[in-house]
């Protein structure tokens, strides 16, 4: 009873939170540059965030991962800021900062005190056209990329695995090409290279400035014309155009033996729509599904037939789907069988949990909670305005517009079992999918193959 008098006032508290962190005032600059300003006053603290459109899959063919390599390359300086520095400068104001890539977009970001901010700005407008590389420098950080990989990648079968089954995934989107990239084709990239890349693409019409926390739009305005306000933009800046996938008319197979491997599991991923601008209900729906199918390690459909009593065929399993992205992403389950399941009766286990949940359809029941735990999970990331932030950010470099963020929620509130089954039988079809085994070395006579 107690727990039931409390929840609502958790809620209430909770969403009280929310709207202060869920502020958002947008505007653009003449240069291009266009900038949110997310309001938080509950504490004098300020996250910047610069977004900028382009990832790894923009990269031009042989190319791959220079856009990694000059995330990694915006920290060696400029005539005002001397190489390595600008973290240091960041920490010394009591701040953090740090950069991310990904296939859709690389951010920087630092998160400071409130009356820091116009210091940040500074240097990341300064770095945004005013980086100076050496071929030294190049050089040095060409080794560092080409280390992370040897130490993220390749020592690493799972990392390995999910590269070989991405390149299975896409024959034609550049999806299929890791972010950090192919190594041999690391090791030919040039201070030439990194520059043409940064010259490009890195201006501020081809940039997002998100600014979170406690600041005023007004002032962050001001700020943003003082320092972005006089850059100039890229002109005849390259529309962003991806080769995209052919119809797939046949599922893909492959399996992988490493003697690495702790714990040999299957896994499966479908192409899936991603959500679009205007259109986000089928990725709704397939947010829902994989909730049901996987999201959950005791009460999802997966977890409860294949984890539980005597003949349970399965340590963990999951289903998952995001769908941030700027093209067509996947759906995917994964099954870790227990000791002495092989992979191919694991496999088709799950095929027959698939199978039934496609016949039964939604359990109601499940469907609310899920529903519930979808409002409350949104309710509490709107409380974290680095959250939030991060979520504008991916979203908008990712095809989506201020809008489509925030009816998100909505969208999923609105979300049928009609549609989650409607969805269902669209994606998971196996002439559109990968299924791949990640196993250790075994004796071909005693371990079928996929």
């Amino acid at each position: 009873m107690l727990r039931m008098l409390l929840l609502p006032v958790v809620l209430t508290i909770a969403a009280t939170g929310a709207a202060c962190a869920d502020k958002v005032t947008t505007f653009t600059l003449n240069n291009g540059l266009e900038a949110i300003v997310i309001e938080d006053h509950r504490a004098p603290v300020v996250t910047q965030m610069l977004w900028y459109k382009i990832g790894a899959a923009d990269e031009a063919p042989g190319k791959s991962g220079i856009a990694h390599f000059l995330e990694h390359l915006m920290f060696k300086g400029t005539a005002t800021v001397a190489p390595g520095d600008f973290s240091k400068i960041v920490e010394a104001q009591g701040g953090n900062d740090n950069a991310f890539t990904t296939q859709d977009y690389t951010g920087y970001f630092q998160r400071v005190a409130a009356d820091r901010l116009e210091l940040m700005m500074q240097m990341e407008a300064d770095r945004m056209r005013g980086l100076i590389l050496t071929d030294d420098i190049v050089k040095t950080e060409r080794s560092v990329i080409l280390e992370e990989r040897a130490q993220r990648t390749d020592s690493d079968p799972g990392a390995l695995f999910s590269e070989q089954r991405d390149a299975a995934q896409y024959m034609n989107s550049p999806y299929g090409i890791p972010v950090i990239g192919w190594r041999h084709e690391m090791a030919a990239l040039s201070r030439e290279d990194a520059l043409n890349f940064y010259h490009t693409y890195y201006a501020p019409n081809n940039a997002i400035l998100i600014v979170a926390g406690d600041i005023a739009p007004d002032a962050v305005k001001a700020l943003a014309e003082k320092y972005y306000g006089p850059i100039a933009p890229t002109a005849n800046l390259p529309i962003r155009m991806r080769p995209t996938e052919p119809p797939q008319l046949a599922e893909r197979r492959l399996s992988m033996a490493d003697a690495r491997v702790a714990q040999p599991y299957v896994i499966r991923t479908y192409l899936a729509p991603e959500r679009n601008s205007g259109a986000q209900d089928k990725a709704a729906a397939l947010t829902y599904l994989a909730e049901l199918l996987g999201g959950s390690s005791t009460t999802s459909v997966l977890a409860r037939a294949m984890q539980f009593g005597a003949d349970a065929k399965a340590i963990y399993t999951s289903a998952f789907y995001d769908g941030i992205s700027l093209d067509e992403t996947t759906f995917g389950f994964v099954v870790m069988p227990v000791p002495g399941v092989s992979l191919a009766d694991a496999e088709a286990d799950m095929d027959k949990v698939i199978a039934k949940f496609l016949v039964d359809g939604v359990d109601q029941a499940a469907f609310d909670r899920i529903k519930r735990q979808l409002r409350a999970d949104d309710i509490y990331a709107r409380d974290n305005v680095g959250g939030l932030a991060r979520e504008y950010g991916a979203s908008l470099t990712s095809g989506l517009t201020v809008a489509d963020v925030q009816a998100w929620p909505q969208v999923l509130q609105a979300v049928t079992p009609d549609a989650v089954m409607q969805a269902a039988h669209e994606v998971l079809n196996r002439k559109n999918a990968v299924t791949g085994w990640l196993t250790q070395p075994v004796d071909p006579k005693t371990e079928a193959k996929p």
